[in-house]
């Protein structure tokens, strides 16, 4: 015996497939909804970082965010003057003594200032050694034949002039010549009285007053040569501590402007010897801190590792976040005291690594 559908069935289930059709079509027919940079870096933030995914120790902890440091801080490195880069003595990663030189500026200028004051300064040294010790045996010698000379030219031409005076009273020279002879006498006269002058200063040796005179235009050139120097040595550009270069943030070439002038720094210098961690520590939790405690922190850069230190400076003024994170939820107006502990082991650890960090209170 045939059984038989019910109508109703069939229809009921040929409405539903017509419906599943329209609403199929209806979806790939429409446009695909794509996500905006905005929500995709929303959504983003809302994952937990791996330090929230972290187990949380067991015991008494105080913790906060914190990052990699040199034992005495990152040392900002700028020249005193601005001017172009001539060219730089080290590269990152280079570890310096203090004193070493790193940069230098282009100092073309400063160098031929440099120059001309010391010839200045040489001429007046001697022109002090010539006046201290007076004229050499020959120069007073010429100073005396010079004088010697001069006498017996003034006697000459004196005695013309006595002779041209008799003989223009008998009419035999014409007061013409008798003028010229005057004239010629007055001035062997006058080079006499000059010769004599500088025979006397030959033989009695320089005044005094002309020491002091040469000594002041000694001290007056070998203070343009300092100074000369002094803006030679502040292109040059040389380590205040012992320390590795971390970052050089210029390029040969390029021109360099001091921090004061709206500059930034032309190298960053850190002892890496040994590496510390500061710690931004909540108000609330401060009085929990002690020296010495242990303490340890982890690290995004390396999954899993813990690196263990202890306490060896607490602050002394409460202050902003140094460390922020992208969590929404962060409170970034919220006072902190930073704390320093120091690593037992450094291996892998760079300036600037953000941490995650725990310090033991029970102990």
């Amino acid at each position: 015996m045939k059984k038989t559908i019910p109508w109703s069935l069939i229809g009921g289930t040929a409405a539903a497939l017509v419906l599943a059709s329209v609403v199929t079509r209806s979806v790939i027919a429409a446009p695909a909804s794509l996500s905006t940079a905005k929500e995709v870096d929303a959504a983003k933030r809302q994952l937990p970082s791996v330090e929230e995914r972290a187990t949380p120790p067991r015991g008494t902890f105080v913790s906060g965010n914190g990052v990699v440091e040199p034992a005495d801080r990152e040392t900002k490195i700028a020249a005193t003057v601005g001017g172009r880069i001539g060219r730089f003595l080290v590269k990152e990663g280079d570890f310096v003594s203090a004193g070493a030189r790193l940069a230098e500026l282009e100092s073309a200028i400063e160098k031929a200032a440099l120059d001309a004051a010391e010839g200045d300064l040489a001429v007046a040294c001697a022109e002090l050694t010539r006046v201290a010790h007076g004229l050499r045996k020959e120069d007073v010698e010429v100073a005396v034949a010079d004088s010697d000379t001069a006498r017996s030219r003034a006697e000459l031409s004196q005695g013309t002039l006595l002779g041209l005076n008799l003989l223009s009273q008998g009419g035999a020279a014409t007061a013409d010549e008798l003028d010229r002879a005057k004239a010629q006498a007055d001035s062997d006269k006058s080079l006499l009285a000059a010769s004599n002058a500088r025979r006397r200063a030959a033989m009695n040796g320089s005044r005094s007053e002309d020491v002091v005179v040469a000594q002041a235009r000694v001290k007056a050139a070998r203070g343009r040569r300092d100074q000369a120097l002094a803006a030679l040595e502040r292109t040059v550009v040389t380590a205040p501590i012992d320390g590795a270069i971390l970052q050089i943030k210029y390029r040969t070439g390029e021109y360099y402007t001091p921090m004061g002038a709206g500059g930034e720094a032309l190298m960053t210098l850190g002892d890496t010897r040994k590496l510390r961690i500061r710690m931004d520590v909540d108000e609330r939790d401060i009085a929990k801190i002690t020296m010495g405690a242990p303490a340890f922190a982890t690290l995004s850069a390396y999954a899993g590792r813990r690196v263990t230190g202890h306490v060896v400076d607490i602050g002394r003024r409460m202050g902003r976040r140094n460390v922020r994170t992208d969590d929404p939820a962060e409170h970034i107006d919220t006072k902190i005291l930073e704390v320093v502990f120091e690593l037992d082991s450094t291996d892998g650890l760079v300036p600037g690594l953000r941490t995650m960090n725990y310090i033991d209170v029970d102990k």
